[in-house]
């Protein structure tokens, strides 16, 4: 997949969040980032590749559903679902559907400072197309080796890492295409994802394979979001943890996990080199009086 006519001279700054693997958490995580940063005051599209689920699609959907619910001004970004089979069904036309997608986030640039695309969990021409164009990549990863097995393949017996596999290697090659094409290496951050919150024996063997392919693949590996109940019961709402979440817009008191979770999405974009710009104190006062 060439991306010779992607247009990477933007003005927006594009996150894609992206794994081949499917129930990683992508959409929450891209959820949140987008939400995050409309709260510190920037303006963002969102796009949603996976066509079928379709899961960044509904949360937003369940959020504007709920907003009027609850009477509140829920912010929303602008987003797209974007289907290529629609307007390009067939194979021949996979190119066109690319550029068209390079063709609707510039137009998107033009008007947005950051642009937050969901992709899905497989692997398309779709997909290597949002991987080039990323100026951030994040890949949410479940702390099991089973979703280590997207980056690199593991020794049964030593539970070393032995060499990468078929995401890291797509990763690679998208970023490869990306420097030819202007001298820009996206920075590619692995998100630890539904971490325990206790000390296990896989949990230190995961992040130790992570930290060496972390040298091996040039990314940033971050100890990123814990396993939390809270997460799955935003959904419903399409509300997230960096909302100001109040009893009437939650349907029940705020806890300190709210507090934790809403944290952890801050040490995220800090993580990102974003400014952080969001103020916890209110939520904390909020915790302590619900304790």
């Amino acid at each position: 997949m060439s991306i010779e006519k992607a247009s990477v001279a933007r003005p927006a700054r594009v996150i894609v969040v992206g794994n081949e693997k499917g129930g990683s958490g992508k959409s929450t995580v891209a959820m949140h980032i987008a939400m995050a940063l409309i709260k510190s005051g920037q303006s963002v599209a969102t796009l949603d590749l996976d066509s079928r689920q379709r899961s960044f699609t509904h949360y937003i959907e369940n959020r504007r559903a709920w907003a009027q619910h609850v009477g509140r001004d829920l912010e929303i970004p602008n987003h797209t679902c974007f289907d290529p089979q629609v307007d390009y069904p067939t194979e021949e036309d996979e190119a066109a559907g690319c550029q068209a997608l390079t063709d609707a986030v510039d137009a998107l640039a033009q008007s947005h400072r950051f642009i937050v695309i969901d992709t899905p969990g497989h692997d398309s021409d779709l997909m290597r197309r949002a991987h080039a164009m990323a100026d951030t990549l994040i890949t949410p990863l479940n702390d099991s080796f089973v979703d280590l097995d997207v980056l690199g393949t593991v020794d049964p017996e030593t539970l070393g890492v032995t060499g990468t596999s078929h995401y890291a290697q797509m990763v690679e090659d998208a970023r490869s295409q990306r420097q030819l094409l202007d001298g820009m290496t996206p920075d590619w951050i692995v998100l630890r994802n539904r971490l325990s919150t206790l000390g296990s024996r896989n949990k230190r063997l995961v992040g130790e394979g992570l930290q060496e392919l972390s040298q091996r693949l040039n990314f940033r590996c971050i100890e990123g979001l814990a396993e939390r109940v809270i997460f799955r019961e935003f959904y419903p709402r399409g509300l997230t943890a960096v909302d100001d979440l109040d009893e009437i817009t939650l349907g029940t008191r705020p806890t300190m996990s709210h507090v934790t979770a809403r944290l952890e999405i801050e040490n995220l974009l800090s993580a990102m080199g974003l400014a952080d710009s969001m103020a916890s104190d209110e939520m904390m006062g909020q915790a302590r009086d619900a304790a």
